[in-house]
């Protein structure tokens, strides 16, 4: 049976996984760390705004599963928080055993602490990845999901140093790209006004460190705004500066935002401690993640790769991109919508199909194509994309495509209904299954 390989485990690795497993490939899932999801570990945000839009549009297409995990891992359901409504916030201490099974009982191979580190090359295919530890992994099709953030010097040259945040390169080694392995060149997405990538967008508090009565109204509303003392509001550089744009909003820089993620979810790139304990509630708080949250946190978007609208790396024939990777996305629902992609185009690569390219009347065909013509075009490069807010979310709107009515939503899917649930090769029964 032909072979998918998948190398990171982030969001967008694990959909590419699911997705190629689900239409019919063997499948390797390659993770540097001792845990999948990446960011995924520490965010917990989804189907707000049109994020909302997004995900009930994979799940007409066949590819809802991961989102069915999230639905059920979810601490509050309807929430509003400024600039954002209808959120879902999914507990990120339940998540990652709950997407391990999830892969495992489909039948993919994971592999953890295994960092790709070379890659074999037969003219413009790959043929095989090999790990640190000098493990081979051969394959038909590959899929670089490796994210855009570390390794740390690059945190140090286009941030503020190691924050000791949820990738833990010091510990597992910095991020390496297959595609950049082999001889693709990547680009990075720029700072109005100088500088490269952008500063993840949140942090995470130690919910035993707050005041009491914080616990128990973040634990009941799911969300709580605590005003900045007027000496203290106004950082509204410091949000131009990250990577989640649909928080960059003035209500962000007047007020704490905290949001019930198991931790509380701390709305901002990072915030001196010191100033932080003047904030009633917050008198005896602790970071985390990330560990030094007081000073900065991870840079992103410094490693995209080249892809045209069906996720195919420019330069190889048989080596397709998700997530980050694939551009300025900012998002889980983002990251699992590419991955998706990715991974059913890899399978039909496969059986000898043309790619698949979602239609421009799907928010979630219409955000890949779009963002990769912004890039071309250079002003791309200045903005992050997401369903959930800042430009792209602006988008949906004006052109119709944001909605909630799930019916309007099945028949937009038209004949591409269950796309991504029809296998394409034939499947082996998973070990233990029935």
């Amino acid at each position: 049976m032909p072979r998918v390989v998948v190398i990171g485990g982030g969001w967008a690795g694990c959909a590419a996984a699911q997705a190629a497993r689900q239409a019919g490939a063997e499948v390797t899932l390659l993770e540097r760390t001792d845990m999948l999801l990446g960011t995924g570990l520490v965010g917990g945000i989804m189907r707000n705004n049109g994020r909302f839009t997004a995900t009930e549009e994979m799940l007409a297409l066949g590819g809802g599963e991961l989102f069915r995990v999230t639905d059920g891992a979810a601490r509050h359901w309807n929430i509003d928080f400024a600039g954002h409504h209808h959120a879902w916030l999914y507990d990120v201490t339940r998540i990652e055993p709950l997407v391990r099974r999830a892969l495992r009982e489909a039948g993919v191979e994971v592999h953890l602490l295994s960092r790709v580190t070379a890659v074999q090359l037969a003219r413009d295919r790959i043929v095989a990845v090999r790990t640190e530890a000098g493990q081979n992994y051969p394959g038909e099709a590959f899929i670089d999901a490796t994210g855009t953030a570390g390794p740390p010097a690059n945190c140090r040259r286009y941030g503020n140093g190691c924050a000791m945040c949820i990738y833990r390169c010091p510990t597992f080694g910095g991020r390496i790209g297959p595609a950049a392995l082999a001889g693709v060149k990547e680009y990075a997405a720029l700072r109005r006004g100088g500088g490269r990538g952008a500063i993840s967008g949140s942090c995470k508090l130690h919910k035993g460190s707050l005041a009491p009565w914080l616990v128990t109204e973040l634990e009941e509303k799911g969300a709580v705004t605590l005003p900045l003392p007027p000496d203290l509001s106004g950082k509204w550089e410091l949000l131009q500066r990250k990577a989640c744009q649909q928080y960059a909003l003035p209500e962000y820089a007047i007020s704490i935002i905290l949001l019930d993620t198991g931790p509380a979810k701390l709305m901002t790139p990072f915030f001196p401690l010191e100033i932080l304990r003047r904030i009633d509630g917050l008198e005896k708080a602790r970071f985390e993640d990330p560990y030094a949250g007081g000073i900065g946190n991870s840079v992103r978007f410094l490693a995209m790769v080249p892809r045209d609208d069906a996720l195919k790396v420019e330069g190889l024939a048989n080596l397709f991109c998700a997530g980050e990777r694939a551009g300025p996305f900012v998002g889980h629902t983002e990251a699992i919508v590419t991955g998706t992609l990715a991974g059913h185009n890899a399978v039909r690569l496969l059986a000898g199909l043309a790619p698949l390219v979602l239609p421009a009347t799907l928010a979630v065909g219409d955000i890949i194509a779009y963002t990769r013509r912004q890039v071309a075009g250079g002003d791309g490069l200045y903005q992050r994309f997401t369903f959930s807010g800042a430009g792209y979310f602006e988008r949906m709107q004006r052109l119709g495509l944001y909605t909630t009515d799930r019916e309007v939503i099945r028949k937009r899917a038209g004949d591409l209904a269950g796309v991504f649930s029809r296998p394409l090769l034939g499947r082996k029964t998973p070990a233990g299954a029935e």
